[in-house]
C-alpha cells in the first residue's frame, strides 16, 4: 500500500546532507508539507537544499537547529505525523579521530528524536541505519537477520541508535521502522565516499586514480532508489514496526571493478592504485557486502527501478557540471 501523502506535515532531519535532501524534495513533489530540519550554521545555509526549485521550495518549512539539542529537536516534531530521520555523523575514517562526535550526534541525537517522537504521538518514525552495521558479510546475501558487527566507531553509534530505536517501540510503543540503507550513492554525494572519490578524479584528469583498498565488495543502489524505499517503509504493516528493512540492489561489485567501470563510462586513462592513506585499519574493513532485501519486496513492495550502470551515468553527469564542490586532489576524510 502506497501512502497518500498529499497534504500530510512531516519531518526530514538532515535534510541539507545527500540522501536526505533528495528524500525532502520527493516528499514535496508528492504533495506534502514538509519541515526540513537543518543543521544551524552562522551562514545559514540549507546545505543542498539552497538551490531546491522554487515550487518545491513553497511546500517546505526550514527548520534549523541542532540534533542534540533536544528542545530544537522537540519544537521541530510538534504537529508532524511522520518523521524520517537521518541526521547523523557518516564519514567513517573521521570517526577514528573524532568518536565522540559521533556518539554525540548518532546516539545521542537519536534519543532526541525518539523521546520527541513519543511526547508528540508521530504516526509512524523512519529511522535510518547503514549497511556498515553488519559489518563483513558471515553470509550472503546478508538479511536483516545478519548478525550486526561494529567495525568502525562510526558503525558502533549507527548499532547503538538502531537498537535504541527498537528498544522504543518494545517499550513504549513508539511506532519505529528501521530503514537499512546499503550504498547509496548519486547527485550532491560527499567526496568521502567511493564513487565521487573515483568519478571526481577521473573527470579531473589525474592519470593515478587513487584509491583504498581494492578488494572489498559492496552493493551499490542509486538514491531515488534508496528514497522510494525509505517512503515505503512509512506504509510498513503495524506487525513489522520495531524491525529493519534492507534497501538494497542484491548486485555486489569489487571496487577495482566499480573504477574500471567508471574509467570506462568516463573515457578517462588513468592507472589504479591502492596508497596507504586510504586504507582503513584491517580489522575494520567491512570486506563485502551484498544485500537481501526480499523483506522489503514482500512487505512493502520495493525494488529498485534505476539500475547500477543508469545511476552511475546520471551521477557522472552531474559531477561534471558541479566540479566546484570537489578537490579531487585531496583525501577527504
Amino acid at each position: 500500500m502506497t501512502l497518500e501523502l498529499e497534504g500530510r506535515r512531516v519531518l526530514v532531519t538532515g535534510a541539507g546532507g545527500f540522501i536526505a535532501s533528495h528524500l525532502t524534495e520527493e516528499l514535496a513533489r508528492r504533495g506534502a508539507v514538509v519541515r526540513a530540519f537543518t543543521h544551524y550554521n552562522a551562514r545559514a545555509s540549507r546545505g543542498w537544499l539552497d538551490g531546491i526549485e522554487p515550487e518545491l521550495a513553497e511546500r517546505i518549512e526550514f527548520a534549523p537547529g541542532d540534533i542534540t539539542d533536544a528542545r530544537s529537536v522537540r519544537e521541530a516534531v510538534e504537529g508532524c505525523e511522520y518523521v524520517w530521520h537521518l541526521a547523523a555523523l557518516i564519514g567513517i575514517p573521521y570517526s577514528y579521530a573524532a568518536p565522540i562526535s559521533y556518539v554525540r550526534t548518532n546516539i545521542d541525537g537519536t534519543l532526541n528524536v525518539l523521546e520527541a517522537a513519543r511526547d508528540c504521538g508521530v504516526r509512524r518514525l523512519i529511522h535510518t541505519s547503514t549497511s556498515e552495521a553488519y559489518g563483513t558479510a558471515l553470509s550472503v546475501p546478508i538479511s536483516e537477520d545478519h548478525p550486526l558487527q561494529a567495525q568502525s566507531p562510526y558503525s558502533a553509534t549507527k548499532i547503538a541508535a538502531d537498537k535504541l530505536a527498537e528498544s522504543y517501540w518494545c517499550s513504549f510503543g513508539v511506532p519505529v521502522v528501521i530503514a537499512r540503507p546499503f550504498n547509496t550513492f548519486g547527485p550532491r554525494q560527499s567526496a568521502r565516499a567511493v564513487i565521487p572519490t573515483i568519478t571526481a578524479q577521473l573527470l579531473a584528469g589525474r592519470g593515478r586514480l587513487e584509491l583504498g583498498a581494492l578488494s572489498p565488495t559492496r552493493d551499490l543502489n542509486y538514491v531515488a532508489n534508496t528514497v522510494d524505499g525509505m517512503i515505503a517503509c512509512a506504509s510498513a504493516p503495524n506487525d513489522a514496526l520495531g524491525t529493519v528493512f534492507n534497501l538494497g540492489s542484491g548486485r555486489e561489485i569489487s571496487i577495482a571493478d566499480l573504477a574500471a567501470l567508471l574509467v570506462k563510462m568516463t573515457g578517462a586513462d588513468a592507472e589504479i592504485v591502492s596508497v596507504d592513506e586510504r586504507l582503513r585499519p584491517e580489522a575494520s574493513e567491512v570486506e563485502r557486502l551484498v544485500c537481501d532485501a526480499s523483506r522489503a519486496r514482500r512487505l512493502l513492495n520495493w525494488e529498485p527501478r534505476i539500475s547500477l550502470e543508469e545511476g552511475l551515468e546520471r551521477t557522472i553527469e552531474w559531477l561534471r557540471a558541479n566540479m566546484s564542490f570537489y578537490r579531487p586532489e585531496d583525501y577527504t576524510l
